[in-house]
């Protein structure tokens, strides 16, 4: 596990002794840190990872335990996930990081043994809560290609490259002295190598005859007892797998060539059958058409019926472009199953874990590149199960993610309810067979949250409570609007060549349930929540023409974006909501001319059906402006006691009631400042050429780099997303992963100053001025150049008059000045205590009047009166690099510090904590660090995550209750807590992978089997590999590595008698281990006192007859 440098800051330190902070008090100005009392100490915060969801990442082996009924996944970077029942999920990781070639249970016993690419093979300990590996084995000079361990044994066979099969002991993890040579296994005669071991397993009726395939075509049998060969199978084609039938007479290869092979073990000269399923049969007899390689092969048994055969690969080459199969025979029929993306392994599960007995096979998990399938082989037609974990995250790319803990407690059963509606049909109705392992009995249970925005234009929302994840409702935004043509009728308008429904950032209120999406189209939608289906005859669209900058060439427009700051909707908004158009009606998209007033996406026109959940309110779209496309929306905000929505670009802002579907504000970043503003910006320069960033992508999968706070602006990195389809792509990897912040660029600083875009909103209750001593609506307006701005909201009274009454708006100039773009900002009371912005609660809008009138209650604003001269608020404001807290109405600044002068700040955000609130800000560097409030005191800084790509800059989110999450890979989200107290209860709130449970009895051998012999035949494998019998390994062959989940790591352990086995088996292998030492030295003394002796007795021999004046 990843080892962190932790740096807690001592409480007595001030912030005016630290050189990065400073406290200053301006006279005049009460001390407001008399009154408030600071709880949070450093002793509240530790940081740990606590669960990982989703599908594993790039997957490459499997296993399953057919008692215990965990299924382990390893991976191309060194991961362990291990699944059981539903919410039953672990993550563990090798240090090295080498890709994961092979796994294998011991069965039933708590333990797991992992072969990696470097050559190493691991034993971890699966009867903790957290895996540890007990015992490592590096080999030194052979590849390991091939594992096997048979049932119940405790000796691993290890085939390498060079076609040799090593022996090691799982329980002391050491190598035997027996090795099978391949120069002994193969004929004398042979010319050539085999090549390497590609398949290892025993005589399911006699353990002491090994199956031993080589790639070039050579299986041989091999005894144990005798050291050699009985019976070699050679085929003209390599193999790839093998598997026997449970009897031990018969077995299966698969082969490069698209062949099935079948052995009589008695019979090696000729092949008992050889069947090419997928190829064609030729009418004169000859070989059928080579086919694509069997890749594997597993032969299964039934009482009453037919065998099942189940294979992958083996496609005829002439099936170009289909997708990847899955082959099931069974008795005379063959079943194709197609899956979505390539087969990376498969396993048939069988109700018994004894090879000897009839296997019974009643499924198949398949282990896809990008899904886990489990198909019924119980039920016609093989369907599949319901998966019960979280493995859809990445069904389309994720591009934005937002956390909310201690939700209101109702928010996840409404979602359930409607979400529920939504679930395919034709799943099997058996339940879910990888059902082992115990949920975890943690003490937190508050409702959790997660909502995933994707590139498709879906919406999840997941149940993420108790350290587990289920998807709970799936919006798509995508139908509002009119589908794409094919490519050749493809609108031109469009602003990216792919995904241009892509979500690029949200806003949602929990409690009025009311929910904001941009889209990469420089659109916004605004829904609503509702338990009733209704149907939208026509979907309300709002046009925004917003022209922050004048184009080359082009003069000032005053109808534009110059939109008075009075109430009055300006030109270029919409008419009422009974007049309102779907289409533009003045819009100009001529070959000749530049386009204008044309949004980027078409509404749709015909009827929307809108099942229950999240229904449309209001559709806004920015339209382009004198042939250049609109600006991506960087920020975003909605209000549902204001009925406000209000988003932002680098062109400026605009404000939108969405109530009475009117523009209130369209305005400029620049008009934002007041004259007399001593923050004023100079006059823009004309605006350069857009920078190119092609269509959204990751440097790593594809994802959409879409969120604002990824953005710097000293930096003309990262400052661009969308841009013309005509324009060229840059070098996609040097842009996302360019985190330097020199202000040595090229770019001038005009040109840096034109970039200016609104960073951040808050709506609040407030005072707009200074001198303000009763507190109003107000909207924060945070810029990327650090500026902050109050906007004043004047509202009309509520009821009716509410809808034909028209919002007041107007700027009252800026309030602060911050280094780098505004991260983040809150309200807090005198006391310290968080003020959240005033919300509507959750009605259904659709619902009769009765329903409406007994929700309907608007939470009353009860705005803090302000003496005069006296300070009742806090102002929280959270840049790239400082935090400020100011007084208010006054705007004196009290506190300030420095978060970070070499990097900068991606994500900031208020959260509440241990009953008190502190900022928690995740650095580019890696550091995650919290301060208190108001003082902003440091309390963590921890070099946590040194940023690797702009997936994690992009979807790292902080909650309350020390809570925190990330996109690992393009399939994993990472939860993490920066709380001591979670890091604490973590083992109680971790679920259990092992649990007691009896091994099947062996399969009875019967009466004459018993009398006459014919059952499996059992092999004393100590007396074979035993120290005793086969010497010493060689040890420069492998490196034994003691691991760290020793005494330490059964700790751990469940109490009671599991553990209680646990550490009296760890006792025994260490006793062992001692005595083995033990065993070492007195050998060694041995050898030493008969050396002495041998040479002492020379010694007599040589003087014994003679004299002594001879010596």
């Amino acid at each position: 596990m990843k080892k962190f440098y932790i740096r807690k800051v001592l409480d007595g330190l001030t912030a005016a002794s630290s050189s990065s902070s400073s406290s200053t008090t301006q006279p005049g100005t009460p001390k407001e840190n008399d009154v408030v009392q600071e709880t949070l100490q450093s002793e509240h915060f530790q940081l740990c990872k606590t669960v990982r969801h989703g599908f594993p990442y790039q997957p490459s082996s499997m296993a399953f335990d057919p008692v215990q009924k965990i299924l382990a996944v390893g991976t191309q970077t060194g991961a362990l996930r291990l699944f059981g029942r539903a919410g039953v999920e672990c993550y563990c990781q090798h240090e090295s990081g080498a890709a994961v070639i092979q796994l294998q249970f011991l069965i039933n016993e708590g333990a797991l043994v992992s072969a990696l690419a470097d050559d190493s093979i691991h034993l971890w300990n699966l009867r903790q809560k957290i895996p540890a590996i007990l015992h490592s084995l590096k080999f030194n000079r052979e590849r390991i290609t091939y594992c096997h361990l048979p049932f119940q044994s405790k000796w691993l066979y290890i085939g390498t490259e060079r076609g040799n099969i090593h022996i090691v002991n799982v329980e002391s993890f050491t190598l035997s002295g027996y090795v099978i040579m391949w120069n002994k296994a193969i004929e004398l005669s042979t010319k050539t190598h085999p090549g390497p071991v590609v398949h290892i397993s025993d005589n399911p009726m006699d353990e002491g005859k090994l199956l031993i395939g080589f790639e070039c075509g050579v299986v041989v049998m091999w005894d144990l007892k005798c050291k050699k060969a009985d019976y070699r199978y050679n085929y003209d084609e390599a193999i790839h797998s093998a598997a026997w039938h449970h009897e031990g007479k018969q077995f299966v290869c698969s082969h490069s060539d698209g062949t099935l092979t079948t052995w009589n073990i008695r019979a090696p000269a000729k092949a008992a059958q050889i069947i090419t399923p997928h190829g064609k049969q030729p009418k004169d007899g000859k070989k059928p058409e080579p086919c694509k390689p069997i890749l594997k092969v597993e032969y299964k048994t039934t009482r009453a019926g037919d065998p099942f055969m189940v294979l992958s690969g083996g496609l005829s080459y002439d099936t170009v472009g289909r997708r990847a199969c899955l082959t099931v025979m069974h008795g005379k029929s063959t079943t194709v199953l197609e899956m979505d993306y390539p087969i990376v392994d498969f396993l048939t599960l069988c109700e018994t874990p004894y090879p000897s007995d009839f296997q019974e096979p009643y499924a198949v998990v398949v282990l896809l590149e990008k899904d886990l399938v489990v198909i019924d082989l119980g039920q016609i037609g093989y369907p599949i199960f319901e998966n019960p974990y979280p493995l859809t995250i990445h069904e389309s790319p994720v591009t934005c993610c937002e956390y909310f803990a201690d939700c209101p407690a109702e928010l996840i059963p409404a979602l359930y309810s409607v979400g529920s509606r939504q679930k395919r049909q034709g799943y099997s109705k058996k339940e879910w067979p990888i059902s082992g392992g115990n949920w975890g009995q943690g003490t937190q249970s508050y409702p959790e949250i997660i909502i995933t925005g994707h590139a498709d234009g879906s919406i999840k929302f997941w149940d993420a409570s108790a350290l587990m994840l289920q998807v709970l409702y799936k919006l798509k935004t995508a139908k509002v609007f009119e589908r794409t043509r094919g490519k050749e009728e493809k609108p031109s308008t469009d602003i990216v060549e792919e995904d241009p429904f892509a979500i690029q950032t949200l806003s949602w209120c929990p409690e009025s349930r009311m929910l904001c999406v941009a889209g990469v189209s420089a659109h916004v939608i605004v829904y609503r929540f509702s338990k009733q289906e209704i149907t939208t005859e026509v979907v309300q669209l709002l046009e925004v023409r917003m022209q922050g900058e004048f184009s080359d060439g082009d003069s000032p427009d005053p109808g534009g974006e110059q939109t008075p700051t009075l109430p009055t909707p300006g030109a270029s908004s919409s008419p009422q909501e009974g007049e309102l158009p779907t289409q533009p009606s003045t819009g100009s998209n001529s070959s000749d001319g530049p386009r204008d007033n044309i949004p980027c996406l078409q509404v749709r026109s015909s009827p929307l059906k809108q099942s229950p959940g999240y229904q449309v309110e209001l559709v806004i779209q920015l339209v382009w402006v004198s042939g250049e496309p609109p600006q991506p929306i960087t920020s975003l905000a909605i209000n549902s006691s204001y009925g406000l929505v209000v988003f932002g670009n680098s062109s400026g802002l605009a404000v939108v009631d969405y109530l009475q579907k009117t523009l209130l504000l369209n305005m400029g970043t620049s008009d934002l400042y007041s004259p007399s503003d001593p923050y004023q910006r100079q006059p823009r320069s004309p605006r350069k050429q857009r920078q190119p960033s092609g269509a959204l992508s990751d440097s790593n999968d594809g994802a959409n780099p879409s969120e604002d706070r990824c953005k710097s602006p000293t930096s003309a990195k990262m400052s661009r997303k969308i841009s013309s389809s005509h324009e060229p792509r840059p070098d996609q990897d040097a842009k996302d992963n360019s985190f330097t912040r020199s202000r040595s660029s090229s770019v001038t600083s005009i040109e840096r100053e034109s970039r200016e875009a609104i960073s951040s909103f808050h709506f609040c209750e407030s005072f707009p001025r200074k001198n303000d001593s009763l507190a109003s609506p107000c909207l924060l307006v945070g810029t990327t150049q650090g500026s902050v701005m109050m906007v004043a909201l004047s509202m009309p009274p509520g009821g009716d008059q509410r809808l034909q009454q028209p919002v007041g708006i107007s700027s009252c100039g800026t309030m602060a000045s911050l280094k780098g773009g505004i991260m983040t900002m809150a309200l807090l009371d005198a006391a310290g205590a968080l003020l959240p912005p005033s919300y509507e609660p959750w009605y259904d809008a659709n619902a009769s009047d009765e329903e409406k009138e007994k929700s309907r209650r608007r939470r009353p604003a009860t705005p803090p009166s302000s003496q005069e001269g006296q300070d009742s608020q806090f102002a929280v404001l959270c840049s790239e690099k400082q935090a400020k807290v100011l007084a208010m109405p006054s705007q004196t600044r009290l506190y300030k510090h420095n978060i970070t002068e070499s990097s900068f700040v991606l994500r900031a955000d208020v959260v509440q904590m241990a009953g008190s609130n502190c900022i928690a800000c995740f650095c580019a560097n890696g550091h995650i660090m919290t301060l208190s409030l108001p003082s902003l005191r440091p309390l963590l800084d921890m070099n946590y995550l040194p940023l690797t790509d702009m997936r994690i800059a992009r979807t790292f989110c902080f909650s309350n209750l020390g809570q925190a999450l990330y996109l690992t890979s393009s399939t994993e989200i990472q939860r993490i807590t920066y709380s001591q107290e979670t890091c604490d209860n973590l083992q109680e709130m971790l679920s259990e992978l092992f649990t007691p449970v009896e091994t099947p009895e062996a399969p009875n051998r019967g009466f004459f089997k018993g009398l006459f012999g014919g059952g499996a035949q059992s092999l004393d494998r100590e007396d074979l590999f035993g120290e005793t019998a086969a010497g010493k390994a060689s040890r420069s062959l492998a490196q034994h590595i003691p691991g760290p989940g020793g005494m330490e790591g059964m700790k751990g352990a469940a109490s009671g008698v599991v553990g209680d086995l646990a550490r009296a088996r760890i006792a025994l292998d260490e006793r062992g281990q001692k005595l083995g030492e033990l065993d070492e030295r007195t050998a060694a003394m041995m050898a030493s006192a008969d050396s002495f002796s041998k040479h002492a007795h020379d010694m007599m021999l040589k003087y014994k007859d003679k004299k002594w004046y001879q010596l």
